[in-house]
């Protein structure tokens, strides 16, 4: 007598039913996901000695941070306006990396972009936090590209960590960047900032990288999560006219990779 599917398994082959596309995207990324791991093809990054001075000048903003302060109150709170919150359920520390939202924090502030784009959500931290920059700097969107998990407890959490009075410079684009971002990126022209933080696959990376610095103005910021899963940011970096910054978030060496377009 066979065993019944489980409901996760039930949910996910209706789900897919429904939404032939994005079930090759999926397939696709377990592919690339599946290749990753029988390369490991790596690369050594060593951090920028002071890199976050490094950074404020590679974007032309004073330093120390006029900012800085600002960042540190918005995250300390975060976690109190997250238990406060119906929608954000569990802990919420695993979801994001201060060391990313800090960088993309300064980013904002500084630049006061008009136009971000950024690939992964999840619950929604990073965006929360690029969200309230742009709130405080009085201008801007963000626009979200994000194939959610299909898991249901992280499915049904997809931008949780986003109120409805932070929605409003907002728009969530469902989907893997490869079939969403092109025509996002032709209806929007030139943006200022490129956030990478979906899959990370080398080839979806480098997908990204290329096609996110082609849509950047110039003076425009390109940031990417998890740079040492793979080559693909140390490749990229060596391929265009800028220099890299390597920022080390954590003790296991995890670094944000970071670009400034000439």
């Amino acid at each position: 007598m066979s065993t019944p599917p489980s409901y996760e398994t039930s949910r996910a082959l209706a789900f897919l039913a429904t939404h032939p596309a994005e079930a090759l995207d999926r397939l696709l990324s377990k592919v690339e996901h599946a290749r990753d791991r029988r390369v490991r093809r790596s690369a050594v990054y060593e951090a920028t000695p002071d890199s976050e001075r490094r950074l404020h000048q590679l974007i032309g903003a004073p330093f120390p941070c006029s900012a800085a302060d600002e960042f540190e109150a918005v995250w300390g709170g975060l976690a109190e306006s997250l238990a406060a919150s119906s929608s954000f359920v569990g802990e919420w520390i695993h979801d994001a990396d201060p060391g990313l939202t800090r960088i993309a924090w300064c980013v904002v502030r500084h630049l006061q972009p008009a136009k971000i784009v950024e690939t992964g959500v999840a619950r929604g931290i990073t965006s929360r936090i690029l969200l309230e920059a742009l709130e405080r700097s009085g201008g801007g969107r963000l626009w979200s590209v994000d194939l959610p998990l299909l898991r249901s407890r992280w499915h049904d959490q997809t931008a949780a960590a986003v109120p409805s009075d932070r929605r409003a410079r907002w728009t969530y684009v469902r989907g893997s960047s490869r079939r969403r971002l092109p025509n996002l990126l032709a209806e929007l022209g030139a943006i200022d900032l490129f956030l990478h933080d979906s899959a990370h696959t080398e080839a979806n990376m480098r997908y990204e990288f290329e096609t996110g610095w082609a849509a950047l103005r110039s003076g425009g910021v390109l940031l990417s999560h998890d740079i040492t899963m793979n080559a693909a940011f140390s490749d990229f970096a060596a391929a265009v006219p800028a220099e890299p910054l390597f920022a080390q978030y954590d003790e296991s060496r995890g670094m944000v990779g970071v670009l400034v377009k000439p």
